[in-house]
């Protein structure tokens, strides 16, 4: 099944070859040539799609250094090896197969002292033009040690190694929009930080873990989680160390597959809102604590690359006015000496969550895969104690029959499991699907319309070409292909299956309601005697 779901993806490429552009006409790229970046975080999400689309788009780059840690008992030269074995790799491969020549391994841990970095590869370092800084803890649930360790304390450590690089031209941090999340409006400035850098530092060094988890709930007070709270603090690291150098911050909101590039419908997790997709697709969930009405800033990971890619050409252009302006004209706003990019949707082609979902049912709903559970079912539900009822009548207690019944029968009991791992992630993205947030991203505007007819075309991250009913269709696709591992077309076996779980799906619908309004009339009956 997995040579199938390549192939397609072998066939998808063929039939997807983007109309030709002429690389000397483009400002973005020509200006990465002969440069070297370093990428860190290089074996995330972000990092694979801004690995590929580098190499493939800017086919003069100079070296690309990536960072990597051993993980899972794998060695760094282990996982190098294997990381471009990735689907998402084959259109490079196929445009240029000398890719690999241009990529060096870099071995550094970001929760360590110096960065991980041994005094050769520091050295190697040296020569490097422009940062793409990605390397962080992504989880909301982490450790406030663990999470500040990277997040901060990395972001510390590498801005401070940056003043060592003598042809350094840009650093681009990347955030997240929530990252300041306490305040429902969000401009691209920055906030005053939950914690100053080097005292929560300070924290992590005098305190135990034990003493830590105790008062990390006092300590990220208003914010979510550790995340988040740990993004405010390194936005402000980048503010306070990045004083005479050239740096920006792309913040981007909920970020789902890929829209276009290298191929639609990307994904290599099932985080956000890629996991509601999945999992009311799979019908497993049925529902979800969300305000319907409200707007889902929903961004496809393509289009924040671009975004990425593209602030770092333009600080690296501006380099000198931006420095200029830092030394001579320190009242200037911050965000006009070290730009801040809100990579969001809302702003200009929003979409609710209502809509969203409706969408997800319309495709979800034609895509069957022999991995469905049950037939599609989901409510969006904006109050809690009605959720609350929800969960119970359509998780919990079908996930102890069907329990029951395994047991009964010899097979291991799962369901309930499953439902505790989803209720957690729901009451994770609860925090953002039951708020709404006014985005202002006139700096991501601005920085559009300083791209040339070409470079818009190669490097897109206009929001308002997006259609969301193509692209959302286009998830569903990808889930199949690059989660389930399989192919675009659906199987006979697959459509048996969801026919048979329509039937049973209706069927016991119609019971339970037999039964309630037998309840109901025996009520009925009892108080008409009662009282007659």
């Amino acid at each position: 099944m997995a040579q199938k779901s390549k192939a397609y993806v072998d066939d998808l490429l063929d039939m997807s070859d983007p109309p030709e552009t002429n690389n000397c006409q483009s400002e973005v790229s020509q200006y990465y040539k002969g440069r070297n970046v370093l990428i860190t975080g290089a074996s995330g999400f972000f990092g694979i799609l801004l690995i590929e689309r580098l190499l493939r788009c800017c086919p003069g780059i100079g070296k690309i250094y990536i960072t990597m840690k051993s993980k899972k008992g794998k060695s760094v030269e282990d996982r190098f090896k294997e990381h471009f074995d990735d689907v998402i790799y084959d259109r490079l491969k196929k445009e240029q197969p000398d890719y690999i020549t241009k990529v060096i391994m870099i071995e550094a841990d970001f929760g360590e002292v110096n960065l991980g970095l041994s005094p050769e590869n520091r050295k190697r370092l040296l020569d490097t033009n422009i940062i793409f800084h990605m390397a962080a803890i992504v989880r909301f649930n982490e450790t406030i040690r663990n999470v500040i360790n990277v997040n901060v304390r990395g972001t510390k450590e590498i801005l401070l190694f940056m003043k060592e690089m003598p042809n350094l031209e840009a650093f681009v941090y990347t955030s997240t929009a929530y990252s300041h999340c306490v305040y429902m409006s969000i401009d691209e400035k920055y906030y005053p930080p939950p914690f100053e850098t080097d005292k929560i530092l300070m924290l992590l060094d005098v305190l135990d873990d034990e003493k830590l988890d105790q008062i990390t709930p006092i300590l990220i007070g208003k914010w979510p989680n550790t995340y988040v709270f740990s993004k405010a603090i390194a936005e402000d690291t980048v503010r306070q160390y990045g004083v005479e150098l050239p740096v920006c911050i792309v913040r981007p909101s909920i970020v789902i597959s890929t829209a276009k590039e290298p191929v639609s419908g990307w994904v290599n997790n099932i985080y956000g809102a890629v996991g509601v997709v999945m999992g009311s697709a799979l019908g497993l969930l049925h529902t979800l604590y969300c305000v319907p009405e409200y707007k889902a800033d929903l961004m496809p990971a393509d289009y924040v690359i671009a975004n990425i890619i593209v602030a770092g050409w333009d600080i690296a252009k501006r380099k000198d006015i931006l420095l200029s302006i830092d030394n001579a004209n320190p009242d200037i706003p911050e965000n006009e000496r070290k730009p801040i990019y809100n990579c969001v949707s809302s702003s200009q082609n929003p979409i609710t969550w209502k809509k969203f979902m409706k969408i997800n049912e319309k495709y979800g709903m034609r895509l069957a895969s022999t991995k469905v559970f049950w037939y599609y079912m989901l409510f969006l539900e904006k109050y809690r104690f009605v959720y609350n009822i929800y969960k119970i009548f359509l998780h919990i207690i079908p996930a102890i029959i069907v329990d029951a019944l395994a047991y009964l029968t010899g097979r291991k009991p799962m369901l309930l499991k499953v439902y505790k791992k989803i209720h957690i992630f729901s009451e994770v993205i609860a925090f953002f699907s039951t708020r709404q947030w006014e985005f202002q991203n006139n700096a991501v505007i601005k920085l559009w319309d300083r791209l040339n007819p070409v470079d818009r075309e190669i490097f897109n991250f206009n929001m308002r070409d997006v259609d969301w009913e193509e692209h959302l269709k286009n998830i569903i696709y990808g889930i199949r292909i690059y989660i389930f591992k399989e192919t675009r077309e659906i199987s006979e076996e697959a459509i048996v299956k969801y026919r048979r779980l329509k039937i049973a799906h209706y069927t016991l619908l119609t019971i339970f309601w037999i039964l309630i309004m037998w309840v109901i009339v025996s009520l009925i009956n009892f108080l008409l005697l009662f009282f007659l």
